[in-house]
């Protein structure tokens, strides 16, 4: 198998989880965050994973709601009827009152189920099942905020880093301005020289507005994942170094086809669904329940007065109940859940293969992340090398200002590229491991 060796970032030290924000204020009344602490912050407050908390305790509620279908039921029931006549009979061609124009009528029962078809059962496996699915939510909702503020993280880190560019080729095109006028008054270089070298700094200063306001774009999204304040100075620790780490195509896909919730959630819906076929098999079955009830009959509200019969009464029912025909309903009913089931695993099939791809796409961006570190860091040097020599051929008279303002141009090309390589490798490298399935690298 094919082994090829990139970088992790030192700086992602193995955190512990959880819910406990920490966040420090900076000097001057800004939030100073580490990679670690600005995910555990997020960890805690993101409106994300609150809502697949909340999902979660839902679904253990449901399952107490399940688990309390086994238990026996109390009722109690009161009645007042007023009869227009009152009840009576006739024997021997005599009327005798049976009853009282007013009725007074309550009652307490006692259902306890004794045989369903194995729904109560199935019912509680499913619910049981429902919270492990939302467990595996919960994980999905952690992995994608974590990787979401990893992305923040590493792209205010690369905004800053171009706006430090912007700042330092300002710096260096106002030197070279104040050269060109120099030379200009002595008459060493013509007029357009000098137009060029202002139009040039000129356009300098207008990209670090633009690198600016990029700054504060990117940081407003980060408050936004970590729920602080919009408008808050955030200011995150840089990262720079990195060390070697070895990554496998093969393991790497194996590690996602387990710990992927998203497949999680489908093994347990297709268990679901198995369970919805038992379910829906329970209606060929009857119905038997245990019923013991106490009842009160009286002329008077607390029914403690009947001038016509026994006040009270107690009856322990066996109740059976089957309902052997519906026009195929139950047959449809089964047939349903089984087409669901087949359906569920199609789908767990797409997703795995989509996962797959997934990760070696992820897989093949770091590889080319890694490679682009090392061609930009080379060309940066040169760059950096290139507009030495040419700055200080320029002082002596030895180039020209065009050939000054290409250096920077490269110089500012190089700088941007290399950046951008280093970030986007650890953003790549984010994206691995979300795809991978890992909670916290």
């Amino acid at each position: 198998m094919n082994k090829f060796v990139v970088l992790i970032i030192s700086a992602c030290l193995t955190i512990p989880f959880s819910f406990a924000p920490i966040v420090r204020a900076a000097e001057g009344g800004e939030t100073f965050l580490t990679l670690n602490k600005a995910i555990e912050t997020a960890l805690h407050s993101n409106t994300l994973i609150k809502q697949a908390i909340e999902n979660q305790k839902a679904a253990i509620e449901e399952q107490k709601s399940a688990r309390a279908d086994f238990l026996p039921k109390a009722s109690a029931g009161y009645s007042y009827t007023k009869l227009k006549d009152a009840p009576y009979a006739i024997l021997g061609g005599t009327q005798i009152d049976v009853g009282d124009n007013d009725q007074y009528h309550w009652d307490l029962t006692l259902s306890q189920p004794l045989f369903t078809g194995f729904a109560l059962s199935t019912r509680y496996e499913m619910a049981k099942l429902g919270v492990d699915v939302k467990d595996a939510e919960k994980e999905q909702a952690i992995l994608d905020v974590v990787k979401q503020v990893k992305a923040a993280y590493f792209n205010i880190l690369l905004t800053k880093k171009f706006l430090l560019v912007a700042d330092e080729a300002v710096n260096q095109l106002e030197s070279h301005v104040r050269d060109a006028e120099k030379f200009y008054e002595q008459g060493m270089i013509p007029y357009n020289d000098l137009l060029r070298s202002k139009v040039a700094l000129a356009d300098a200063k207008q990209t670090g507005v633009k690198a600016a306001s990029n700054v504060d774009r990117t940081v407003s999204v980060f408050n936004t994942l970590l729920r602080l304040d919009l408008n808050r100075k955030t200011d995150v620790e840089d990262i720079l170094d990195i060390t070697p780490y070895s990554f496998e195509l093969t393991n790497c896909i194996k590690e996602a086809i387990e710990k992927r919730p998203e497949l999680k959630a489908l093994r347990l819906a297709l268990k679901n669904a198995d369970h919805g076929v038992t379910l829906a098999q329970s209606a060929y079955y009857p119905e038997v329940n245990l019923v013991g009830s106490y009842e009160q009959n009286g002329d008077n509200p607390p029914a403690t007065e009947n001038d016509y019969g026994n006040t009270h009464n107690a009856s322990v029912t066996l109740q059976v109940r089957w309902t052997f025909f519906e026009w195929g309903k139950t047959r449809a009913e089964v047939n349903k859940y089984r087409r669901n089931k087949s359906s569920l695993a199609e789908k767990l099939k797409g997703i795995e293969d989509s996962i797959k791809l997934e990760v070696k796409g992820a897989f093949l961006d770091l590889k080319v992340a890694k490679k682009n570190i090392q061609t930009a860091k080379k060309s940066l040097v040169q760059a950096e090398e290139n507009w030495r020599i040419t700055n200080l051929q320029y002082q002596q008279q030895m180039t020209t200002s065009t050939e000054v303002l290409d250096a920077r141009t490269f110089l500012t090309r190089a700088e941007t590229n290399y950046y951008s390589a280093l970030y986007g490798y650890m953003i790549s490298l984010a994206e691995l491991e979300r795809a991978v399935g890992r909670m916290i690298n």
